[in-house]
């Protein structure tokens, strides 16, 4: 198990402590250095791009940029002027400034103070064509640092985990406001309000929350939809759910199962049994060095009960949707991942059982985090095929 690590809070803002924030910093650098380049551009834009929050602590809104070396403190230019000063309370380790109504320029001037002329420059992040041709065009080698990126969030710190943790406790308060108040008559939109009404006061904010809702008597929908209607829950629904809250940026994620005002169906009970035997089986192999063959081996019960799935079956999480990625062996991803799992992952594991037609299924799972002895849960909802009302 992890040692709780507390989260520093300054003027109502968490915040991670100096020295992970340096750890961030260093571990970048020493990724570019690999790759041949000494510094490094990361960029955001319409509150994507994680790197920019991950390095800095600000979560980009209209634009954001980053820039990293080993000259002090990163430099974090930032989209609409009056967004500034909130960017200089939460980007505590960088030197903050204003990105101006020509962005591309003032980045070129700001690579230009920092005394590296014309170096090669890594780059992380959504890059516009438009950046990318300016950056060229000034006789500027871009080295594409993504990949590089990515292997750096795989593994959490402590103080990414306690986040991950305080996510899961956002995202489980979701679950248990719909243990106790999701009904008939309620509409999908109203689902996610009420969700939302149990984690927005305690500080969390939407990552994702997905609802499938279908009569368990005739099926029509196996997985979350994406996007809610204005359908209205009724008794004898099955409601299927993902839902992850987040805490400054990092988002638990569980996947449950309801039945609206009545007993499951049996077809329903046995695809929930299916879908907890393959999270348990996942569970119980995942370990450091646990390859794509043996998950894919542990979840053949699926298979092995007629059913299949329709979503991934497990993937990286927490700083965005990372490797590995992998579904069951009737929904296979190609190709296999050849990665395999490494003590201080966090996976999310989330057999989504469904009927071969593809018209009925379920969803059971949650975040768990890889150490040495195995695996640790972040969450703490209850398990089973949930009966409301």
């Amino acid at each position: 198990m992890s040692t709780a690590v507390s989260i520093p809070v300054t003027a109502g803002h968490p915040h991670f402590t100096a020295e992970e924030m340096q750890r961030r910093h260093d571990a970048l650098l020493a990724a570019a250095g690999e790759a041949g380049v000494s510094r490094v551009l990361s960029v955001g834009a319409n509150r994507t791009g994680s790197a920019v929050q991950w390095l800095t602590g600000w979560p980009v809104t209209r634009e954001g940029y980053v820039v990293t070396d080993a000259g002090g403190l990163d430099t974090l230019l930032v989209g609409f002027y009056n967004h500034v000063p909130q960017a200089r309370e939460l980007a505590r380790d960088a030197e903050v400034g204003y990105v101006g109504s020509s962005p591309v320029a003032t980045l070129l001037e700001a690579l230009a103070t920092r005394g590296h002329g014309a170096q090669p420059l890594g780059l992380v992040g959504p890059v516009s064509a438009h950046l990318h041709r300016s950056l060229t065009g000034a006789g500027i080698e871009v080295v594409d640092l993504n990949a590089a990126y990515t292997g750096l969030r795989q593994i959490k710190s402590a103080e990414e985990v306690a986040w991950l943790r305080r996510g899961a406790e956002l995202s489980d308060a979701g679950i248990s406001a719909l243990t106790t108040s999701l009904r008939s008559g309620l509409t999908e939109h109203e689902l996610c309000d009420l969700v939302e009404r149990a984690y927005v006061p305690l500080g969390g904010s939407t990552h994702i929350h997905y609802f499938g809702v279908t009569p368990m008597a005739a099926p029509a929908r196996a997985n979350p939809s994406q996007y809610p209607s204005a359908r209205a829950v009724a008794e004898g629904d099955a409601v299927v759910l993902e839902l992850s809250a987040a805490f400054g940026g990092y988002a638990g994620q569980v996947l449950r199962s309801f039945c609206v005002e009545a007993d499951p169906t049996p077809l329903y009970q046995e695809l929930h049994d299916v879908a907890e035997r393959a999270f348990d089986a996942i569970a119980a192999v995942l370990r450091d060095g646990t390859t794509a063959e043996e998950i894919q081996d542990a979840a053949s019960v699926i298979e092995d009960a007629g059913f299949t799935t329709l979503d991934d079956l497990v993937h990286g999480f927490g700083g965005g949707y990372l490797p590995p990625v992998l579904g069951s062996r009737s929904r296979h991803l190609d190709p296999r991942p050849t990665q395999s799992v490494r003590a201080g992952m966090t996976l999310v594991v989330q057999p989504n059982v469904v009927t071969a037609d593809g018209r009925a299924g379920v969803q059971f799972g949650e975040l768990l985090h890889v150490t040495d002895q195995g695996t640790e849960r972040l969450h703490s909802a209850p398990r089973g095929l949930l009966r409301v009302g």
